[in-house]
């Protein structure tokens, strides 16, 4: 069985390398690893080769989301070309647990995430008063769209979802073959939304026992 570790990334994610390259050797099992580059330039490229990740350059496309879809889909690419059974996403600043990887396969589903976290602003009127956890995780509740409380998380258990992100999610080459990596501007959500729309058929699920470290960052600033 074979498995290929990665994500796309840029010089942003620099401030998070070090614990994730940690957290990538710690996984338990057997698998490759790629981590596709779009930064500006290579200097990025070169801190990643000397964190002993192994590193591509990755197409350029003028907006950072059609860059980060182009190089997941080299990811993907790369899994189906070379005979890879599972794709394992693993963005760069979410750390998983050393068992994360073994836990996920040994659950038998095509497409199946560990949990990771964002802490979202809460606002009256537009005044901010303060963040609410929650995982990267919806439901569907008659008919509505729905994210999920940390309530939801226990039990500890394996539980389909409709959308999850792709920070860490492990994907069966079967649903790779018919699914790939995309975004519509015009309509609302990212890859990961659209992935899950497109995968629905192969069942989206999670293992919440598989706690992630989510080494969030802000956008403010960045042109995405």
């Amino acid at each position: 069985m074979k498995v290929l570790v990665g994500c796309p990334t840029s010089q942003h994610k620099a401030y998070c390398l070090k614990e994730y390259a940690a957290g990538v050797k710690a996984l338990q099992g057997e698998f490759d690893v790629l981590i596709v580059d779009n930064s500006e330039n290579d200097d990025y490229l070169h801190q990643l080769k000397n964190a002993g990740l192994p590193a591509i350059k990755g197409p350029m496309p003028a907006k950072i989301k059609d860059r980060i879809v182009a190089c997941r889909n080299v990811l993907r690419q790369k899994a189906l070309d070379e005979g890879y059974d599972w794709f394992f996403s693993l963005e760069q600043d979410v750390i998983p647990p050393p068992d994360a990887l073994q836990k996920l396969l040994s659950a038998e589903k095509m497409i199946v995430g560990g949990v990771y976290t964002k802490h979202y602003r809460v606002m009256e009127g537009e005044k901010e008063v303060g963040t609410q956890e929650r995982p990267l995780l919806w439901t569907s509740i008659r008919g509505q769209v729905a994210q999920w409380t940390m309530d939801a998380l226990e039990p500890p258990r394996l539980q389909q979802v409709l959308f999850s992100g792709l920070g860490c999610l492990l994907i069966h080459r079967s649903a790779l073959e018919k699914v790939a990596f995309r975004w519509d501007p015009a309509k609302k959500g990212f890859d990961d939304v659209f992935f899950c729309t497109d995968a629905q058929k192969f069942g989206i699920f999670v293992d919440t026992s598989v706690r992630c470290k989510h080494l969030e960052m802000s956008w403010e600033g960045i042109e995405k």
